[in-house]
């Protein structure tokens, strides 16, 4: 019998990414607090910090069902060296574009898999994580362009402060890696996790 899926997340761009690609699975979303958990954890790197909040979301979700498949992920934008999530605030997302402009990044994106037991057969879960990462070259845009983008609202809430899926498409001027990365959910890494569950992702087309 083939596991249901849990997506440990709110994030629409991620199940848009596991619908388009077939995949049948319902929303869960954990209750994690990011900035303890990160605090508790110590001095992480970028991709480090983003599977570690990619396990504690989907530990959170496992914890409350059985017999079900639960991925979590997460995403950290790396520049110069630093990680950054989102901007949340107008004023931070316009600082931030001023100084990617022309240059390039790097968004990890963390993933963590796990097969949760029968609530009556008293085995304990199987868990896989990995992380992706893929470089994003930005183009040199003006400051009319990063206000108008800005004003639209799209990049106070996502890792870096921008996509690909969206109206930051026209403002990315390549990509080193999985494009689904950049977008939260490497849908192929997602199948190398399934596979060392022993599930095949043909198995969850809907």
């Amino acid at each position: 019998m083939t596991l249901p899926l849990i997506l440990a997340s709110a994030s629409p761009a991620r199940t848009k990414l596991l619908t388009d690609a077939g995949i049948t699975h319902r929303i869960l979303v954990s209750d994690v607090d990011e900035d303890a958990a990160t605090a508790a954890a110590g001095p992480l790197s970028p991709a480090e910090t983003a599977l570690l909040l990619a396990r504690a979301k989907a530990e959170s979700v496992a914890a409350e069902v059985s017999e079900t498949l639960v991925i979590g992920c997460d995403s950290v934008f790396e520049f110069d060296g630093l990680p950054y999530g989102k901007p949340w605030e107008p004023e931070v997302a316009r600082d931030r574009w001023r100084l990617m402009r022309g240059r390039s990044g790097v968004l990890h994106t963390g993933h963590w898999l796990i097969s949760t037991p029968s609530s009556s057969d008293g085995g304990a879960p199987v868990a896989h994580g990995e992380v992706t990462s893929a470089v994003v070259h930005f183009a040199d845009i003006t400051d009319a362009e990063i206000d108008a983008y800005v004003a639209t609202g799209e990049p106070l809430q996502v890792a870096g402060g921008f996509t690909i899926d969206g109206l930051a498409g026209a403002f990315i001027t390549g990509i080193e890696g999985d494009p689904h990365t950049v977008i939260g959910l490497s849908i192929s890494t997602f199948r190398r996790l399934l596979g060392k569950c022993g599930v095949s992702i043909t198995e969850l087309w809907g």
